[in-house]
């Protein structure tokens, strides 16, 4: 199944789901009201190759809690995804079995083309 996982309260993940192709046939899952599970993640991680892939930067919490000067493992990025939703880098297209992580002008220009 095609799915998006994404942040409703997110104005780029809005902006990116408006502008998708009509009849696409994307599951919608916001990652706030329903956060990920185990499982999910590892099927992402199986499709990435790595959980920093999956792992956001940007998010507020990262700065917070000085994680940039940390060094962090695989298993702590997992950790952190799984306990918190804003650590996951969005949105994640999981279309046709291959995976396409973030906001990236790119990233978005080939899940349309994927979904056109």
């Amino acid at each position: 199944m095609n799915k998006i996982y994404y942040l409703a309260s997110c104005d780029t993940c809005r902006k990116i789901i408006k502008s998708l192709p009509e009849g696409h046939n994307l599951a919608f899952h916001d990652i706030k009201q329903n956060p990920i599970t185990v499982e999910e993640l590892e099927e992402m991680h199986k499709l990435s190759g790595s959980y920093e892939a999956l792992f956001s930067r940007k998010a507020q919490l990262y700065k917070s809690m000085d994680l940039k000067n940390k060094s962090l493992t695989e298993d702590d990025y997992k950790k952190y995804i799984l306990e918190h939703y804003t650590f996951l880098s969005r949105p994640v297209f999981i279309i046709d079995d291959k995976i396409y992580i973030g906001n990236s002008q790119q990233n978005i220009h080939q899940v349309m083309k994927v979904l056109g």
